[in-house]
């Protein structure tokens, strides 16, 4: 016939939020995404981003932990008590890398646990997995 193909809908690329109070780890990470065609906000502290959060609903966060005026797990546990909030996934992008620390976050459910320096490639397979999973 004539090459009749079906139209394809277009996906619009995911929203992922990142929170770090260093600009330098922020921008690295977001021109990455960038890259990668993902929609990227940020936030320098816990508390910004939970406004982020509350007004445009992420697809995905990078959270770090230590930051100031709400670091990281104060944060999530505010999220997990919201019901609107509280199944966006989260991955925790921090240089603590104890076990104390990744069972803290973990008790908060998150989706992954990455530390710095930043292994891109598997950030992005994470980042990839969790989100075709939604």
């Amino acid at each position: 016939m004539f090459g009749m193909t079906k139209a394809r809908k277009k996906v619009a690329p995911a929203r992922i939020l990142v929170v770090d109070d260093e600009a330098d780890s922020r921008s690295i990470i977001q021109c990455r995404l960038e890259w990668c065609h993902y929609e990227v906000d940020s936030a320098g502290n816990g508390e910004e981003a939970l406004k982020i959060v509350e007004d445009e609903a992420p697809d995905l966060i990078l959270l770090d932990t230590n930051m100031p005026v709400m670091n990281g797990l104060e944060m999530l546990e505010r999220m997990r008590k919201n019901p609107e909030l509280r199944d966006i996934p989260v991955i925790m992008v921090t240089a603590l890398c104890e076990r104390q620390h990744i069972d803290a976050a973990s008790a908060y459910g998150i989706a992954g646990y990455v530390t710095k320096p930043i292994d891109f490639t598997s950030l992005l397979d994470k980042i990839s997995d969790i989100l075709s999973q939604r």
